[in-house]
């Protein structure tokens, strides 16, 4: 496309680039500031995906396996997002990018990058690409479970007074346990790393050359709360040197930095990140954001009530609310975590899509794939549309959604999955909408959790992929009782991002006000019918009663996940063992 000038006697067009970073890949999108209209927009999956296995052969010739329940990134890949798919968005929008005012990022969290005092991250240093805690810890790198239970058993001894602000429990996929994780797993490491930053802080230090620590990640994900009487505050030093000797100079020397609010510019785009992206030198660079968070306003959802679902291979749950409360196994409430002048409040649940995925991978039959192939569906819309067929109940079976532990409300990444009621005449369209209904029935916990706190929650607002399954959208409204609305775009994220853009850009006042004239929304698409609710409310109890007994009450998914390390180490030595043999030999 070429770039039309504008007609004569009319202000020239403005646009801002969102790029949204998550799990697989990162998108850039251009939006025209005057009304949010997206104009074009560009993909790149990342080249090194998910490190979960063993790292990149291309970085570690050796390609050092990793232990169960890590999950690692490659920090240049992010780069690289910035080098093709900023221009590429560009070009499909057919702006001229000097009309281009402003750039912001938000990102997968809690995603931690270990680097130099300069930003560089330890596994592009000479000799460090073959240790894994070099790289990126992505937000489901879990093996920091065991450093996690120690945090909340050290805290809850103490009455840790940060701890209730989180639920009462800390998550392993947030700053501080996977930052205990590295100091006691690899102190050389440790003690060589300057900075342990966000993902969400380390781009935007790309784009700018300025290092900021944004609110929402610090105050969610690292323990930085605001009380009254007093500005913000880490846990203490000395609850850090009770949980590990020497721990306690890990905030002043390792974490904390200037925090920089949502909206606000962290800097401009320098020289070297104009190169990559193409875009003007000297732009403004928006403090960064997390991909949960920054979609509230991009679905018009800044306004107390409003529960933000964004649905993806995870769920993130997101409110603002006029009130502080304390919510048994929330992610956190932060001041102004979403929007200035609100209370911010997460949740989530750690598995929904990526279930879904998992399921059509291992365990759909052969002549399911192909009945999907001749019908000119993927397997995912046949086993949908089988589903769909069935009366609530109707499949006998009743599953637990923690396939990737539980984020919310036990927050337990020892937990596992579990479908009960398969009979030899269960189908895999029973076991699929099992699933479904499962993840419904977690976010009703979440849902029910708020409101027994006093946070009230009116209405149900889903971003991500996930919205185009409209029987997994009827089935969350018939759940919790609430309608549905649906974002009116398939790239929540990234625009979110764009309006704060903006925002930075001086082109808006605040959020809210960009919010309004950009952001797109769908109001009450789906709506609760009464009739399947009383029958789900069958189900719900059924899951509850598991959801206790095996979160609360009963480890054997715990001991389960310790057999399975176990099994696995022994593994590994009897392999090394058999390597020295050959050695030997």
């Amino acid at each position: 496309m070429t770039a039309q000038p504008d007609p004569p006697g009319q202000p020239r067009e403005t646009y801002v680039v969102g790029v949204d970073y998550g799990t697989l890949s990162g998108r850039a999108l251009v939006v025209r500031v005057s009304d949010g209209a997206e104009l074009g927009s560009a993909v790149l999956d990342y080249p090194h995906a998910v490190v979960e296995d063993r790292l990149p052969a291309d970085l570690d010739p050796a390609a050092t396996e990793l232990a169960p329940e890590w999950a690692l990134q490659v920090p240049d890949d992010y780069r690289e997002v910035l080098r093709q798919a900023v221009p590429a968005a560009v070009r499909a929008a057919g702006v001229d990018p000097a009309d281009v005012v402003g750039i912001a990022t938000d990102f997968t969290a809690c995603t931690m990058v270990p680097t130099l005092a300069d930003g560089t991250p330890l596994n592009e240093l000479p000799g460090l690409a073959g240790r894994p805690h070099a790289y990126v810890k992505l937000w489901k790198h879990h093996a920091a479970q065991p450093q996690a239970d120690r945090i909340n058993r050290l805290a809850e001894e103490r009455a840790e007074p940060w701890l209730p602000r989180y639920g009462g429990l800390i998550s392993s996929e947030w700053e501080f346990a996977k930052g205990l994780q590295l100091f006691e797993e690899d102190r050389e490491l440790y003690d060589r790393m300057e900075r342990w930053v966000e993902a969400a802080d380390w781009i935007v230090w790309q784009l700018c050359g300025t290092y900021v620590r944004n609110a929402c990640t610090a105050g969610y994900k690292g323990l930085y709360q605001s009380y009254e009487g007093q500005d913000g505050a880490y846990p203490s030093a000395a609850y850090l040197d009770a949980l590990a000797p020497g721990f306690s100079a890990f905030v002043p020397d390792k974490l904390e930095h200037p925090i920089g609010q949502l909206g606000e510019r962290a800097g401009t785009l320098s020289a070297q990140a104009a190169a990559w992206t193409g875009l003007p030198e000297g732009i403004a660079v928006a403090v960064g954001n997390v991909d949960a968070h920054v979609t509230a306003p991009a679905a018009q959802a800044v306004g107390a009530g409003q529960m933000v679902a964004i649905m993806g291979t995870s769920t993130c749950h997101v409110m603002s609310a006029d009130v502080l409360r304390e919510v048994p196994g929330m992610c956190g409430v932060v001041d102004g975590g979403i929007v200035a002048g609100s209370w911010g409040y997460e949740a989530g649940q750690s598995g929904v899509g990526d279930i879904f995925g998992w399921f059509t991978r291992t365990s759909v039959p052969p002549s399911y794939v192909a009945a999907a192939q001749a019908a000119g569906e993927s397997v995912h819309e046949h086993l949908t549309r089988l589903a769909a067929a069935q009366e609530v109940g109707e499949h006998g079976l009743v599953a637990l959604d923690w396939h990737s532990g539980n984020r919310s409300v036990l927050v337990d990444h020892e937990l596992s999955g579990l479908v009960v009621g398969q009979t030899l005449a269960t189908r895999p369209e029973d076991v699929y909408r099992a699933l479904l209904e499962a993840t419904a029935f977690g976010t009703r916990v979440i849902v029910e959790t708020f409101r027994d706190s006093g946070v009230p929650v009116e209405e149900f607002v889903v971003a991500g992929g996930l919205a185009k399954n409209h029987l997994l959208m009827q089935v969350y409204a018939d759940v919790t009782r609430l309608p549905l609305s649906v974002i009116d775009s398939e790239q929540g994220p990234a625009l979110g991002s764009a309006i704060h853009a903006a925002v930075a850009a001086g082109c808006y006042d605040d959020v809210p006000s960009a919010a309004k004239s950009m952001g797109k929304v769908r109001r009450g698409v789906f709506l609760p019918d009464e009739a399947r609710a009383q029958q789900y409310d069958d189900l719900y109890a059924e899951y509850v009663a598991l959801h206790d007994h095996f979160g609360r009450n009963q480890a054997t998914m715990r001991r389960l996940k310790a057999l399975r390390r176990d099994a696995v180490a022994r593994r590994r030595a009897r392999g090394a063992g058999v390597q020295g043999q050959e050695v030997s030999a």
